[in-house]
This record gives structure tokens, C-alpha cells and sequence, in this order.
């Protein structure tokens, strides 16, 4: 009997769900795109998966693992169709969910709007209970007020219950037995802990993410477990993983008890896959540029890894302000989102101007030129207009796209109204949207004191290869690469991701009060549960890395930041890597300040897994033609359009040029040459000199 050697990626995003089939045994990779069908998710993914397995002639029981990722935890949040949930909290903290940090995203706005917490007050309860800062039991559990509380609750008719009691992470007893409680007198409704979900120190974003966690719980593990059920009926023998935040795998059961670990899940895969493209094409320091049809994310990633950060901020108000959402303590790969994509909509503000998003026509209605009901303007539409995409070739020609009723929508809401022709209104769409991307990405690089232009680019999505160009040129980069498969680099992702799990223990103490026997404890207490976590994720016992790090801060100040942490830790080597970190962030090492530690981290990983690598075998005859293409320094000339699949290794162009293949399509302006690698991808030289 065979052994299943085929894993599949899937990653459902908000205008499209995508495919990576790698079937290991005949070393090969087949991708796949279909529309996302937001009212069920799971129908374009079996339907998906049924088409890719046809085109690549193997059956479900050749399929030994598939690698889920989506949007659908964000989506829940962002648009409040969670479940009817409750809290119940220490008494005198039922309102730090409205009161939050007390701080203003934008000091200067008269009518501020902050984000409404997902539990109203009247399903918040306060109960009698209370451990001080250093886990010390102060008042006892009053546990006939959580049965009071959870019959209130269960008279509001909650779908979902959060428990956060103050300083749970130190002593998380008083959670246990509340949730034992709620079990006996809420039978079968799902209760989160917050010192399951974020064992450590902030009260307010503890507190968010215990909430988030129960109100998408129900939901998703319908969704999950639906899923899940389908594919095994189907005949899949092998296990179904999630796409974590951080960048790692994990089993089914965790996901549905810990959904709120998925929020970024997406995004992540994608950081991940170009990680991955960064390695094979020997790039350690390079801008992650993943632009789909809802938005576009930056990840930079220095000597082949990304950043990981330790809180993520959930539903803003503001759509991509800092400050104006809902802050969680989820592990995630630190990049920057903006609601730049194939399907922002444009429009005229109030003002008269020109703008782009960040509201998108997502897959339904979708943009004008997809002939779904999309009556406004879209990113996707002037890019047709300009030229850039073949209303003959999209989706490799499954897709025809309506020229002509892009036109009339265009002429209709901006060009008429701007008072300028229908070409210059798609060419104002293009490089606004491009500016956008552009100035978050200054910023985003900014604060990490880094200069983009030493960077080259790796740009996927569906839409990032038609921007990357024009991005680049911005940012003054020298060189951009395009992976193969880009349109689908995510889903790639899922199958190049380790199996990972991010621990945490906190505790506040100076530096100078550490008890390193017990802080070896805690490590060796982490390393132990996540090593038995990533076995059930499929880990080969033993095969398991750690990698060991602490938010550390000055005496005084508000806020952290992390340390990674030597092999053999002590006063001495923890408070040296605490002043390398601090300056090379702030560009300053004060000396002679007392130092605190808050959290000990803990990232595990498994090895990462193998996938057949590509290649650029064209037989150099890729010239498909011409056709009329927008650039800045030409206006609307010819354009040589080449078959990325005929391109010889080696082989140079000149632009302006357009690449087409199945999921995407590549510009290069008349400034820049290309060529294809030996592993497949497109390299975009804006100097003129390629290697």
C-alpha cells in the first residue's frame, strides 16, 4: 500500500480562496484560484479541491495533509456577527473593557469614535474574588456569586461566556473553578479563560482577548468541525492543520478551542511563503509585499525571518489606524495591513478628490469588470483600463473581464464628476493606491529604524505583481522578485510553515530580584508542554527547536519590548541583550537604570517541511504579443506581453513589459529589465543590472 505523499494549502481570503497541491511523490506543484463564497466558506474549498485534485489526477486518499488558513476569525470580529457572549470578571474591573488604555488614536478629533466592546454592560458581571500583583490569594472566590451570575447570564440567553479575573496569569485557580461553575449551570456553553488564552500581564488586553475567543468559539468550531466532517467523508485520511498567527501549524482541536490564535492567519502564511522564496533565492534581507483583492501587507524580513510581536490589535474603528481597535495578546508576525487591494473602491470624497478605498467590493458584488454586480470603480478596474491585465487571460482566460461596463462605471463616478477623461481617472486610481501602500511602508520600516532602500522586494497576491513596479519605484528599491505561483504564494505558505507554538509566563520583578532556578523551571515547564503540543501536531518526537526570549523595560516606563534570550541566561547576559536590543531600536544604551522583566516567551518549532522547488524551463519563445499598456513616461503605448511560462533561465528583457501567467500579472515599466531565474522566479532589475 503507498504511502499518500500530496499536501495541499489552502488559503480562503476575502476576494478569492487559493490552491497549492504538492505532490511530493512526483515532485511537482499545481495551484489553483476560485472566488470565495462568503456566505460558506467551505463550499469554494471542496469545490476548489475537488477541480485541483481532477487537474492533477490523484484521489483524496492520496492526499496526506491539508494546511488550512482564513480570514473568516477577522471577519466574525470586524463585523460583529459573533455570538451572544458574557463576562464575568473581578468586581470593581466590569468597565475596563469601555475604559480601556485611556488613550487617544488622534488627539486633535473632537468626536472620537473608540471601538465598542463586544460584551455590553449589562453581560458583564463582577464577582468577589481577588490575587494581588504577586499571585497572592487576597479574598477567596464568592462562588455563589458566579452561580448568581451565570444564571443572569443564561436568562440574556449567552451563546459563549469569558471568565477574567485580575492577576490570573500569576494564580489561575479562581478561573478554574468559575469555569467548573459555569459548566454545571451553562451546560454545553463554551467558556474561555483568559489565563488559557493570555497568561500574562495587561488586564484590558487580557481581558479583550479572553472575549474575542468566546465570541468567535461557536462559530468557528461549527466551521471547523463542518469542515472538517466534509473532508473525511470525502475520503481524506489525513489530518486537516491550521495556519497560526505566528506562523505555525496546529491541529484542529487546538484551533477550535483557541480560534482567536487564527485572526492572522493569512496574512501570516503569506510572510511565511516569502520567507521561504527568500531562502531559495538566496535574498536574506527583503520587503514582503502581498497584495490580494481586499488588502495589501508589508513584512520585513531581516537575514531570512521575519519579526514576531506579542500583541495585534483587532477591528478598528478607523480602518488601519494604530490604536483605534480591539488590542489582543495573540503571538503574530509583525507586519503592517492596509485596505489597498484589487477590489478598493474608488471614489470622490466630499471634497471633490480622488480616493481609493479602504472599503473593497470584495468577491461579492467584486469589482465592475468582473460582471458580478459591481457597480463602483476598482483597483481591478483601472488596471484593465490601463492595460496592465488581459480581459482575455485572466485567471489564465477561465475569467473574461467586461472592458465596457468598466468604462461606463468609471466615465460615470469619477470621470464626469473630476471633470477628466476615463484613462486619467484609472491612472489616478493606480498611483494613488500605490502611494498609499507606499507611505505606510515608509512608516512601517521607519519605526524599526531601517532604511527601505536596502531592501529588495518579494511581491504575490493576485494584484501585487501588477503594483510591485510602481511600489518599488516609490520606495527607491533596486530589485523586485516574483516568485512562481505568486498569485497563490500564500497557500504556498501553509505547506512551508513548521509545525509552532508560541508559550508565555509572566511575573514582574527587577531584574536584580530574579530567581534564575525558578525562571529555569518555567522554560522547562514550557518547553515540556509545547514539545507534547507540536508531537500531536505531527512533530517527530525530538524534533523540536526553542528559542527563548523576555519583555524586559526600564524601571518606569510603560511599555516593553523583547529580548531574545542567550542559551545560558543570568543577570549579567540577560541585562547585556536587554541594552544591545534597546539601542539598536532607539539608537541610545542607558546604563545605571534598574530593569524589570514581565514575560518569559518561549517559540518552538518543529522542522519545516519540503516542497518540490521550481524551475524555469521555457524554451524562450515567450513573446504572446503586443497591446497598449499605461506608464507615467509613455501614456498609453505598445507593450510586448510574454508567457511567463516560455521564459528562458538566464535570458534578459527589456521593459516596458507585461508577464502573464495563471494567477497573475507581472509589469515592468520602461525603466527596468527581467529575467527568470533557475528557480523560477522573475527578477525585475530597476537599475539595469540583474543578477
Amino acid at each position: 500500500m503507498s504511502v499518500p505523499s500530496v499536501r495541499i494549502g489552502v488559503d480562503v481570503g476575502g476576494t478569492f480562496t487559493d490552491f497549492v497541491l504538492v505532490d511530493e511523490a512526483r515532485s511537482r506543484v499545481l495551484t489553483g484560484k476560485r472566488l470565495t463564497t462568503p456566505d460558506d466558506p467551505g463550499r469554494a474549498i471542496l469545490e476548489g479541491l475537488d477541480r485541483l485534485l481532477a487537474e492533477a489526477g490523484v484521489g483524496i486518499g492520496d492526499v496526506r495533509q491539508i494546511v488550512h488558513g482564513t480570514t473568516l476569525v477577522t471577519n466574525i470580529v470586524i463585523e460583529r456577527k459573533g455570538a451572544r457572549i458574557g463576562l464575568i470578571t473581578t468586581r470593581g474591573f466590569r468597565d475596563s473593557l469601555e475604559m480601556g488604555r485611556e488613550m487617544r488614536y488622534d488627539l486633535y478629533d473632537l468626536f472620537l469614535e473608540k471601538p465598542e466592546p463586544l460584551v455590553p454592560r449589562p453581560r458583564r458581571m463582577a464577582v468577589t474574588q481577588r490575587h494581588d500583583a504577586h499571585g497572592t490569594e487576597r479574598l477567596a472566590l464568592a462562588e455563589a456569586e458566579v452561580r448568581d451570575a451565570a444564571r443572569a447570564l443564561k436568562a440574556q440567553g449567552v451563546e459563549a461566556v469569558a471568565v477574567c479575573f485580575l492577576h490570573s496569569y500569576l494564580d489561575a485557580s479562581h478561573e478554574r473553578r468559575a469555569a467548573a461553575i459555569l459548566a454545571e449551570e451553562l451546560p454545553g456553553v463554551p467558556v474561555t479563560l483568559s489565563s488559557d488564552v493570555a497568561p500574562e500581564i495587561r488586564e484590558y488586553e487580557r481581558a479583550n482577548t479572553a472575549c474575542v475567543n468566546a465570541y468567535v468559539t461557536p462559530l468557528m468550531d461549527r466551521y471547523l468541525a463542518v469542515l472538517e466532517a466534509a473532508l473525511k467523508a470525502k475520503g481524506l485520511g489525513g489530518p486537516l492543520h491550521l495556519m497560526l498567527s505566528a506562523g505555525g501549524i496546529a491541529t484542529v482541536g487546538y484551533s477550535r478551542a483557541n480560534p482567536v490564535q487564527l485572526i492572522e492567519s493569512g496574512p501570516a502564511a503569506g510572510a511565511t511563503a516569502a520567507m521561504h522564496h527568500g531562502r531559495i533565492a538566496g535574498v536574506a534581507d527583503m520587503i514582503s509585499f502581498d497584495m490580494g483583492g481586499t488588502t495589501a501587507k508589508m513584512c520585513l524580513i531581516e537575514k531570512g525571518e521575519a519579526e514576531h510581536a506579542s500583541v495585534f490589535e483587532a477591528a478598528r474603528v478607523r480602518r488601519f489606524r494604530k490604536g483605534s481597535g480591539l488590542p489582543l495578546k495573540v503571538p503574530v508576525i509583525d507586519l503592517i495591513e492596509i485596505g489597498a487591494g484589487g477590489g478598493s473602491i474608488a471614489q470622490v470624497s466630499a471634497m471633490g478628490l480622488l480616493t481609493v478605498g479602504p472599503e473593497s467590493a470584495g468577491s461579492v458584488p467584486g469589482p465592475v469588470c468582473y460582471a458580478r454586480g459591481g457597480t463602483h470603480p476598482t483597483v481591478t478596474d483601472a488596471d484593465l483600463l490601463l492595460g496592465y491585465l488581459s480581459p482575455e487571460y485572466f485567471l489564465g482566460g477561465e475569467m473574461a473581464l467586461d472592458r465596457g461596463a468598466v468604462e461606463r462605471a468609471m466615465e460615470e463616478h469619477l470621470a464626469r464628476p473630476l471633470g477628466i477623461t476615463v484613462l486619467e481617472a484609472a491612472a489616478g486610481i493606480h498611483a494613488i493606491v500605490n502611494e498609499n501602500m507606499a507611505a505606510a511602508t515608509r512608516m512601517y520600516v521607519a519605526e524599526k529604524g531601517r532604511d527601505p532602500r536596502r531592501y529588495a522586494m518579494l511581491a504575490f497576491g493576485g494584484a501585487g505583481p501588477v503594483h510591485a513596479y510602481g511600489l518599488a519605484k516609490l520606495l527607491k528599491l533596486p530589485r523586485v522578485i516574483v516568485p512562481a505561483g505568486a498569485g497563490v504564494a500564500s497557500a504556498l505558505g501553509f505547506l512551508v510553515a513548521a509545525p509552532a507554538i508560541d508559550l508565555v509566563r509572566s511575573g514582574v520583578q527587577r531584574l536584580n530580584a530574579v530567581e534564575w532556578s525558578g525562571v529555569a523551571q518555567k522554560f522547562a515547564a514550557m518547553e515540556a508542554e509545547a514539545r507534547a503540543m507540536l508531537e500531536d501536531a505531527g512533530a517527530a518526537p525530538g524534533d523540536v527547536t526553542f528559542r527563548r526570549s523576555v519583555d524586559m523595560r526600564y524601571a518606569g516606563q510603560g511599555f516593553d519590548i523583547a529580548v531574545p534570550l542567550p542559551d545560558a541566561i543570568d543577570a549579567a547576559s540577560v541585562e547585556a541583550a536587554f541594552l544591545d536590543t534597546y539601542q539598536r531600536l532607539f539608537d541610545r544604551r542607558i546604563t545605571g537604570v534598574p530593569m524589570e522583566v514581565l514575560s518569559w516567551r518561549l517559540n518552538a518549532t518543529a522542522s519545516r517541511p519540503s516542497v518540490p522547488e521550481s524551475s524555469a524551463a521555457g524554451d524562450g519563445h515567450s513573446l504572446k504579443g503586443e497591446r497598449p499598456v499605461w506608464f507615467p513616461e509613455t501614456g498609453m503605448a505598445p507593450c510586448r506581453v510574454h508567457d511567463r511560462y516560455r521564459l528562458r533561465p538566464g535570458e534578459r528583457h527589456a521593459g516596458p513589459a507585461v508577464v502573464e501567467e495563471r494567477e497573475s500579472t507581472i509589469v515592468i515599466g520602461p525603466d527596468a529589465t527581467f529575467m527568470a531565474d533557475s528557480h523560477g522566479n522573475i527578477i525585475i532589475d530597476l537599475t539595469g543590472d540583474a543578477a
